[in-house]
Parts: structure tokens; sequence; C-alpha cells
């Protein structure tokens, strides 16, 4: 007898006194996962999300609609970047506080090309308040993936309250997994076995997330 018939003859003994069901598994299993945890308000869950991303080492703003074009033109000029990338489809308003020399996403551009540039701007999908969790899908206000992951210095811009959600059930019930959806907690960084942070390996060493709204 093989290994292979050993756990098969195993799973059927295990199985022997249990009634044949012929539905999906899907609906047989039951699912009984809470969809958030605790009960929010608005407010609420807009405070953890700013609290969970400044835990991860997000930089977080608040501003209102008005004053979104000076906060990031604020950012840009204290992080002295010379460079920014835009996506296609990007708000134009919000740059238009800013000089910095604006860089087209374009897909012929090299890896070396995008690590030349000093910071990007982008909106993003949704936030998910109980993980501190940017999802971004590369839609025409993010741009392609690479973009986000090249350049040092990330802005973020999430509208508040409609791209919040509490927690990662209903993000999933909003999102599209046909899209190339990017999960950002944070900005990049990894340990090695001596528990030494580093910054910036696969991702931007810097992320300032903007809550608008």
């Amino acid at each position: 007898m093989s290994s292979r018939e050993r756990v098969l003859g195993r799973v059927r003994r295990a199985l022997a006194d249990v009634p044949r069901d012929e539905r999906p598994y899907e609906e047989a299993v039951p699912r009984g996962y809470l969809r958030e945890h605790g009960r929010r308000t608005v407010e609420e869950t807009v405070e953890l999300l700013a609290e969970n991303l400044a835990e991860y080492r997000a930089v977080v703003h608040r501003c209102a609609e008005g004053e979104l074009a000076g906060v990031v033109a604020r950012l840009l000029d204290a992080r002295g970047s010379g460079s920014v990338l835009v996506p296609p489809g990007l708000d134009a308003g919000w740059l238009a506080a800013s000089e910095v020399r604006q860089v087209a996403d374009r897909a012929q551009s090299t890896p070396e090309e995008l690590d030349r540039v000093d910071s990007v701007v982008t909106g993003c999908a949704l936030a998910i308040a109980e993980t501190g969790t940017i999802v971004l899908d590369g839609s025409p206000d993010q741009g392609r993936r690479r973009i986000t992951l090249v350049p040092d210095h990330h802005i973020c811009v999430v509208r508040v309250p409609e791209q919040v959600v509490s927690s990662v059930p209903q993000a999933l019930e909003r999102l599209d997994p046909a899209r190339p959806l990017t999960w950002i907690s944070g900005p990049s960084a990894t340990s090695d076995i001596e528990l030494d942070r580093v910054e910036g390996v696969h991702g931007p060493r810097t992320l300032e997330v903007v809550l608008v709204g």
C-alpha cells in the first residue's frame, strides 16, 4: 500500500459516519466570520484608520478638499522633491500649487528612470481601518503598480469617508479581484534574523497618507 492509499484510507474512515451532502463545499461549510470587530461610527472608523496607519510608520495628514493642493505642495517641498510621478488619471488640481517637475506614467519607462524620480502622488481604491491598509487597484488615478514601488516617497490621497471601510471582508466586497491589487500597510520594511529593520527594500521608504474630507 502506498502512502497516498494510506492517507485516503484514513480520510474515508474519518468520514464513514458523516451523512453524504451533495451541496458545494462553499455552501456546506458555515462561514460565520465577523465582518468587522465592534461597532463604530464613521468618525471612529476614520480615527482607527489614522491610528493604525501611524502604527505602521506611515505619516498621516488630514485636510479639507480645498486644502489638498496646498498640502501636497508642502509635502513635496518638505521632501525636497525635484520631480514627481503622475498617474494619467490623477486630478490635475492636486498638483496645481506645486512647481515640482511632473513625470508622466509611461509603459516604456525603465526601472532606472523611475528610480530617478523623487516622489509619486496617487489616489487609492480604498483604505481599511482595522489593518491600517491602503489598497491600490491600478485605476487611472493610481497608475501602474511599479510607479508606487520604485520611487522612495509615496503620497497617497484617501477620500473620507467614501473610500474608508472598517475591515478586510468589507474591502473584498468592494474590490475587483481581476484588477492588479496592491495592499500597502505602511512603508516598505523588512527585518533579518537579528531583527534589524531595513526600510525601502521593496517599495517606498516613506509613505505619506492624506485623508481628505
